[in-house]
C-alpha cells in the first residue's frame, strides 16, 4: 500500500510552527514609551499597552515578556532614543561647567518637544508607584546620573578648572535638582523659552576659579 504523504503530496507540506508576527516591534515598542512616558507604570495598564501599541495582549506577551519587563526594555530605549543627551554632555564638553550648562539648555528644548510627552520618564515614571523595584531601578538611574556630575565636577578640582573648596556632591545635587525641576516643570506646561530662562539663573551660582 502507497504511504499517504505519497498518494497526496501535499501532505508532505510542513506545518507552520506559529503565527508569524504581524506588527513592526520597533514601532510597537515606541508607541509603548509613549505610553509609560505620559502616564507612568503605574497608571499604564496591559489594556492600555495592547491599544496604544495595536496588538492583542498574546503577541505583547510573546514579543515583549510581561509588563515590567516591556517597561524595562521601554527605559532603555528611551535612555538611547530621547535621554542621551546629558551623558553626550559629559562626554564631548571639556569642562563640568559647560557639561552642566549644555546639558540644562537642551533639556529645555528635549523636555518640551512637540509632539510627544514632556519632561522626562524616568524622573516621573515611578510617580505613585506600588512596584518597589521598578521604583528603585528608576531612583538608582537618577542617582547614577548624580554621582556622574559629581566625578566631573571632582576632576574639575582637582585639574584647577574650580576653586579648591568647591563642594561637589553639593554641586552635583543642583545640577540634579535642576534637570528634576525642568522636568516637572515642563510638564506643568513651562515653555522652553522659561526653561532657558531658568538653566541660565541656575548656571549663575557656579564657582569660577
Amino acid at each position: 500500500m502507497e504511504r499517504i504523504e505519497e498518494m497526496n503530496p501535499q501532505v508532505k507540506q510542513a506545518k507552520p510552527r506559529g503565527r508569524p508576527r504581524s506588527f513592526d516591534r520597533a514601532t510597537a515598542l515606541e508607541k509603548a514609551i509613549l505610553a509609560f512616558w505620559e502616564h507612568g507604570y503605574e497608571a499604564t495598564s496591559v489594556s492600555d499597552l495592547t491599544r496604544a501599541m495595536g496588538i492583542g495582549a498574546p503577541s505583547l506577551y510573546a514579543a515583549f515578556g510581561d509588563k515590567r519587563a516591556l517597561f524595562e526594555e521601554v527605559v532603555l530605549e528611551y535612555g538611547r532614543r530621547y535621554g542621551s543627551f546629558g551623558d553626550r554632555a559629559l562626554a564631548e564638553e571639556p569642562t563640568a561647567r559647560a557639561a552642566v550648562e549644555r546639558m540644562l539648555r537642551e533639556a529645555a528644548v528635549e523636555y518640551t518637544a512637540p509632539g510627544r510627552p514632556h519632561g522626562c520618564l524616568v524622573i516621573h515614571a515611578a510617580t505613585n508607584c506600588t512596584s518597589a523595584e521598578v521604583e528603585e531601578s528608576l531612583r538608582d538611574r537618577r542617582n547614577a546620573n548624580i554621582a556622574a556630575f559629581e566625578s566631573r565636577i571632582r576632576a574639575d578640582v582637582a585639574a584647577g578648572e574650580l576653586p579648591a573648596d568647591t563642594d561637589a556632591a553639593a554641586l552635583a545635587r543642583h545640577a540634579g535638582a535642576m534637570i528634576q525641576g525642568m522636568s516637572q516643570q515642563a510638564r506643568d506646561g513651562a515653555s522652553r523659552e522659561e526653561l532657558e530662562a531658568l538653566a541660565e539663573i541656575a548656571m549663575a551660582i557656579w564657582p569660577r576659579t
